[in-house]
């Protein structure tokens, strides 16, 4: 295997530990307004992921970060061409940044409440962005024989895409609900459950049209495997919900991410950005990487720097691994 074919695995890797983590605190960011029934119900589920939530963007930015290195024709393609949308999730990844950092610094309701609705919007649209974007990825853009996009936004507003959007957005509320089940007690937790499988069943049949239609479009053998992983773990999950296993519950959500995530870079390979005007004008895992020194480089950086990262992240996650609920919660606002 060659370096650009591993930098490839290893980008799909990010993106997929990226969906998982990322994927599982958007959900929870929905549901302050879909599950909590009050202010205190909120507090719970923000602080259900208020000590995870900024160690799950590292892997965005390592995923982004690595694309520039390894692949620089297909960053730059990739982030012009899709850059309105992409620019509206960076937006709102800073002000939900913001906005866990300063709701509680004064004690108003009414400075609260605003930046709770802030969550809330900040988590729903990088949910169903992020599937819109690599729905196009997977569907192929108009690029042309420099490698440059010459669609507009309108072009990926496309209905493959959207359907994209509505499986990541319903996924990652189903993977949310189910890590609340997991980290709370009492009332919520029950709701929780509820929550999920109400949300898990219209992610099931969204994904499985979503899934098949990649399938037939673009998939083979190995996407096949994928899919069926995905669709059977993402039974599983629902199976376990309404049996109350949330572990099982969401260990397999996760796997249901991980099996639909590498299905679709397993439909990419060996495009990284496929062109709809012509094929051969599509990106690939030749045309768009960086030098093989660099990639050798690389590839000795990320042998060093990942095993630090993963333990220290896997560490704050055992630290507050304990459930909480709302008696759990200070009865002043301002704190």
């Amino acid at each position: 295997m060659e370096l650009h074919d591993v930098w490839f695995v290893l980008i799909a890797v990010l993106w997929t530990g990226y969906f998982f983590l990322e994927g599982f605190d958007f959900g929870v960011g929905i549901l302050t307004k879909l599950l909590a029934r009050d202010r205190t119900e909120k507090r719970v589920l923000i602080n259900t992921i208020g000590p995870v939530w900024d160690g799950n963007e590292v892997w965005l930015l390592t995923a982004g970060g690595a694309t520039f290195a390894a692949f620089p024709e297909w960053y730059a393609t990739l982030f012009s061409g899709f850059y309105l949308p992409l620019l509206i999730i960076l937006v709102c990844l800073i002000v939900r940044g913001v906005a866990f950092e300063y709701r509680a610094k004064r004690s108003e309701e009414h400075w609260q409440r605003n930046w709770e609705t802030a969550i809330f919007w900040t988590s729903l649209i990088p949910a169903f962005l992020w599937g819109v974007a690599f729905g196009n990825i997977v569907r192929g853009v108009k690029i042309d024989r420099n490698f440059e996009y010459v669609g507009n936004f309108w072009d990926l507003l496309n209905p493959y895409a959207l359907l994209g959007g509505l499986v990541t957005l319903t996924l990652f509320t189903f993977h949310g609900a189910v890590f609340v089940g997991l980290k709370t007690v009492g009332d919520i937790r029950e709701r929780a459950r509820k929550q999920a499988l109400q949300v898990g069943l219209a992610a099931a049949v969204l994904a499985l049209i979503f899934l098949l239609w990649t399938q037939v479009e673009n998939g083979d053998g190995a996407s096949l495997v994928a899919l069926v992983v995905a669709v059977a773990a993402l039974v599983g999950a629902l199976v376990a919900v309404n049996g109350g296993r949330e572990g099982w519950a969401f260990m397999l959500s996760g796997v249901t991410i991980v099996a639909a995530v590498a299905m679709l870079f397993l439909s990419l390979f060996p495009d990284v950005m496929p062109s709809s005007l012509n094929e051969d004008w599509s990106l690939t895992v030749t045309n768009a990487s960086s030098s093989p020194y660099t990639l050798k480089i690389m590839t000795w950086c990320a042998a060093i720097a990942t095993p630090i990262v993963l333990l220290y992240q896997s560490w704050t996650y055992w630290v507050f691994r304990k459930r909480i609920g709302t008696q759990h919660i200070a009865v002043d606002v301002s704190h």
